[in-house]
């Protein structure tokens, strides 16, 4: 039985390394006390074969195992 993998829709903000790419994914999350809606930025570096997606692309990344320290995500062409 095959889990369901993560997929998050993000911006492109880096390309300099070798079939990587840093993916920052923005969210709106309410504040528990104040009530405030903050928008949230998380940073992930995703594989990026061949070093087809540049800076600046609307992507999306999908969860996958381990393929270094920092780096548990791809990024798919949909």
């Amino acid at each position: 039985m095959e889990t369901k993998r993560k997929q998050f829709k993000g911006v492109v903000v880096s390309d300099k390394m070798q079939d990587t790419a840093i993916v920052a994914v923005s969210r709106y999350v309410k504040h528990p006390k104040y009530k405030k809606y903050i928008k949230k930025t998380a940073r992930f570096s995703a594989h990026n074969p061949g070093n087809k997606a540049k800076e600046g692309e609307q992507v999306v990344i999908r969860s996958c195992r381990p393929l270094s320290k920092t780096k548990h995500f791809e990024i798919v062409f949909a």
